[in-house]
C-alpha cells in the first residue's frame, strides 16, 4: 500500500498574514472590545470603575435625559439611511446605466460624478452652507432666475427640513461610489446576451430589467450593505455643517453625533465615557444585525437565484 504523506502546513501564509492581522487587531479589534467592555462599567464618585452589568443600557433607554436623545438619534439615523438606500442607490443605478452606454464623454461624466466623493467633508459642508445661506447664499437667486423663488426656505435652519437637506447633500457627495461599483458590473456583462435579447425583440427597457438587473443583484447587495454601514457610522458631514449639537433642536442628531456629545461632552453636557461606550455599542449591534441579515438572507437568496 502506498501511503500518502501529509502536506506540511504552509507557514509562509502565517508570515504574510501576521503583520496585517496584528495591525488590524491593534487599531480595530482591541478598541472595539475595549469599548464594549466600558459599556458594562460605571464610574463612582472617587473615580473607581465598578461592574454595572446592563444598567448603562437601561439608563440609555429609560433615563429622562438620555431616552429622548437616543430615540431621536435612532429615528434620524433611519431616515438618513433610508434616503441614501432609496434615492442615492436608485440614481446611482440610473447614472451607471447611462455612463455604461457607449459615448465619447462617458469618461468625463464618470469623473465629474465621482469628484465630490474625494473632496473633504469640511469643504463640502462649508460650500453648501454658503450656497444655502438665506442671507448671502446663491440658492435663492438661482430659484428666482427660474421663477421658483417662492420655494426658497432656510432649509438648514428649519427642524422639518434640516435633516432631509443634509441627507441630500450627503447623497450628492457619495453618489460616485455606488455608481462606479454598478458601472463596473454593467460593463462586465457579455454583449452576446444583449444581442440575443435584441434578436428576440426585446427593447432597451426590457433588456435592462430582464437581463442586466438580475446579473447586477450581487453588486446591488454589496452597494446596499455598504450604504447601510456607512450611514449608520455617519458623523463628519453633520458635524461639519450643524456642529456637535446637530441643530436646530437636535433635528439632525444621529447616533454618531450623540456618541460624540455623550463621550466627550458638549457645552452644558459633561462627558461620560461609559455612557458614550454604550451608545457606540448600540451602533455596533445595529450595524452587526444589518450585516448578518445581508449575509444570511440576501446573499444566500442571490446565490440560490444564480444556481
Amino acid at each position: 500500500m502506498v501511503t500518502k504523506q501529509r502536506k506540511k502546513f504552509p507557514f509562509y501564509i502565517v508570515v504574510f498574514l501576521a503583520p496585517a492581522v496584528i495591525i488590524y487587531t491593534i487599531i480595530m479589534i482591541y478598541p472595539l472590545l475595549a469599548s464594549l467592555g466600558l459599556s458594562f462599567f460605571s464610574r463612582t464618585s472617587d473615580n473607581q470603575y465598578v461592574f454595572a452589568g446592563f444598567s448603562n443600557y437601561v439608563t440609555l433607554f429609560t433615563d429622562s435625559f438620555y431616552m429622548p436623545r437616543i430615540l431621536g438619534a435612532l429615528k434620524n439615523n433611519v431616515i438618513f439611511s433610508l434616503i441614501h438606500l432609496v434615492i442615492q442607490n436608485a440614481i446611482a443605478l440610473l447614472l451607471a446605466a447611462l455612463v455604461a452606454s457607449k459615448g465619447r464623454l462617458r469618461n468625463f461624466y464618470r469623473t465629474v460624478i465621482f469628484m465630490p466623493t474625494v473632496l473633504s467633508f469640511v469643504i463640502i459642508g462649508f460650500v453648501w452652507n454658503l450656497i444655502l445661506n438665506p442671507l448671502w447664499g446663491v440658492s435663492e437667486s438661482i430659484l428666482q432666475a427660474v421663477n421658483l423663488g417662492y420655494l426658497f426656505k432656510p432649509w438648514l435652519g428649519l427642524p422639518d427640513t434640516a435633516l432631509i437637506t443634509v441627507s441630500l447633500i450627503s447623497v450628492w457627495q457619495f453618489m460616485g461610489i455606488p455608481m462606479i461599483l454598478l458601472y463596473a458590473s454593467l460593463i462586465g456583462i457579455p454583449e452576446e446576451l444583449m444581442e440575443a435579447a435584441n434578436v428576440d425583440g426585446a427593447n432597451g427597457w426590457q433588456s435592462f430589467w430582464k437581463i442586466k438587473f438580475p446579473l447586477l443583484l450581487p453588486t446591488v447587495g454589496v452597494v446596499m450593505i455598504l450604504t447601510f454601514v456607512g450611514n449608520f457610522n455617519a458623523f463628519d458631514l453633520i458635524y461639519t455643517m450643524k456642529g456637535a449639537n446637530a441643530g436646530p433642536e437636535f433635528a439632525t442628531d444621529i447616533l454618531g453625533t450623540l456618541f460624540y456629545r455623550t463621550f466627550f461632552g458638549q457645552q452644558l453636557q459633561l462627558g461620560n465615557i461609559n455612557m458614550g461606550a454604550t451608545v457606540a455599542a448600540v451602533m455596533f449591534l445595529i450595524i452587526l444585525t444589518g450585516v448578518l441579515f445581508y449575509v444570511f438572507f440576501w446573499q444566500r437568496r442571490v446565490q440560490n437565484y444564480e444556481m
